[in-house]
């Protein structure tokens, strides 16, 4: 499976018991066929355990290794553990401990006993008990409601988990290209990128301005390949720049996107004022939003962790929706719950309001191209920071909606909250700053939910905030 997809291994355990208590193994069996009939009709791919036995069914401790191994082999990204009886908690807590993937613990709904009184599967007793045995052997999961397949929490809450599972798959390992140096006066961009790599495996690749300018001269020279992606801009755009400048942009979006396929980039900080304006004579923010737009986040003002946020942000989307990083700027003028968000002009083209077409246009400050101007789409979006201070990370989340406001330079959009000075004292007292990434997309409960598996990185999500989402989630 690629970084951007999710393979679920399918652990179904039920009690091996002799006596009369436990029903016979065709209950069983035809429980695990619901399951995997269900997962099919919500297209999730998945691995099963059919390998271990005639049932495939894991029914004993003794026999985690080997299912871990073969899960191992199989590169799963998280484990699904139906009860299809009570179940059998010491298979179930070591091949989570072996793994250590995200782990979804869920059985379902026992039926009414029978005439006689009698009960033949009590699958939500053995949860009880295969909760503690997880938490004895220190391995964090997340658990589903006793419910039946067919009920709406079922699929909510296999979906929120399969989203965070994905998010903690794109967030280790993660790569990070650095272009440059932070500008000199944004002391509130520094990070510990030692820490990154030690405690979440996140690289920063970094590359001079040098190398970047020497790409830049070998994709300027091939004007004829710039052809395309200049008529794109053309048939895409309010173009308010001259020609010239468009084959610049295409160049500097061929260069960067050459050399981050190259080196496996997920995302990149780069500097974007005086470095980049001297290599090309253009402003980098409209190349830095394309290339947002095609997958690969890109934060401005050597912002490393806005670059974090906006891969996060993304992949808590499934990878279906784009991020775009954003100065949190002003309040609004009337409006008590709304700010400002708002960049020189480095949003992509596909969160831009239907109503009137995204413009290229000269930068606000010296009239440099290249840079967007449009304002945010209507709609509800989500914002997020991960950010850190000493040895604390942590991860905000805020739910809004972007709503009317007075027009001004860049991109841009006003963004109401329930309950904005809230958020607004969390950024100043930290450990964030005034960037952000933001998507149209309700992603809080998934980085909540991610954060469980995570060590080091807390989640702090603000609207909705823990007990809310956890509402949801029950």
């Amino acid at each position: 499976m690629s970084r951007k997809e999710v393979l679920l291994g399918v652990v179904p355990t039920r009690r091996d018991l002799s006596g009369e208590f436990f029903c016979n193994s065709n209950v069983a069996l035809e429980r695990k066929r619901q399951v995997e009939a269900k997962l099919s009709q919500m297209g999730i791919a998945y691995i099963n355990i059919d390998f271990l036995n005639e049932e495939g069914i894991i029914r004993n401790g003794l026999d985690a290794e080997k299912t871990a191994a073969y899960l191992r082999e199989k590169g799963v990204d998280a484990l699904f553990m139906p009860h299809l009886n009570f179940g059998c908690e010491d298979a179930v807590a070591k091949v989570g401990k072996l793994l250590n993937k995200p782990l979804l613990l869920w059985g379902p709904r026992d039926g009414a006993p029978d005439a006689a009184g009698n009960r033949c599967t009590d699958s939500q007793c053995g949860l009880f008990a295969t909760g503690k045995v997880l938490n004895q052997f220190g391995v964090p999961f997340t658990y589903m409601t006793n419910c039946r397949v067919e009920d709406e929490v079922f699929d909510r809450v296999l979906n929120n988990f399969l989203a965070a599972s994905l998010v903690v798959k794109s967030f280790y390992g993660m790569r990070i290209g650095q272009f440059g140096v932070r500008p000199e006066t944004f002391w509130s961009v520094k990070c510990n990128e030692r820490q990154l790599l030690e405690r979440f495996g996140i690289e920063v690749v970094p590359i001079t301005m040098l190398e970047v300018e020497a790409m830049y001269k070998e994709a300027i020279s091939n004007r004829e390949v710039l052809k395309e992606r200049v008529r794109y801009y053309k048939d895409n755009f309010d173009v308010r720049i001259e020609e010239e400048y468009l084959y610049r942009t295409a160049a500097m979006y061929t260069a960067i996107s050459h050399w981050a396929k190259e080196y496996k980039i997920d995302g990149i900080a780069s500097s974007c004022w005086e470095p980049m304006r001297q290599i090309a004579g253009i402003s980098s923010c409209f190349t830095f939003a394309e290339l947002t737009d095609a997958g690969l986040p890109v934060a401005c003002e050597m912002d490393i962790h806005g670059a974090i946020s906006s891969c996060m942000a993304q992949a808590a989307s499934g990878w279906k929706q784009t991020s775009f990083l954003a100065d949190i700027t002003a309040r609004h003028p009337d409006n008590d719950n709304a700010e400002l968000f708002w960049h020189c002009g480095n949003f992509p083209r596909s969160v831009a309001g239907k109503d009137h077409k995204a413009a290229i246009s000269a930068s606000f400050d010296e009239g440099r191209p290249s840079v967007g101007k449009f304002e945010l789409d209507k709609g509800t979006v989500t914002i997020c920071r991960f950010d850190g201070s000493a040895d604390d990370y942590q991860l905000l989340s805020a739910r809004g909606k972007v709503v009317e406001g007075p027009v001004t330079t860049g991109t841009y959009g006003w963004i109401e909250f329930e309950d904005w000075p809230a958020i607004e004292h969390r950024v100043v007292t930290g450990p964030y700053i005034h960037h952000c990434a933001g998507i149209y997309a309700d992603i809080a409960p998934v980085l909540y939910e991610a954060c469980r598996y995570i060590p080091g990185l807390h989640a702090d999500p603000m609207q909705p905030d823990a007990a809310q989402i956890e509402k949801f989630l029950k």
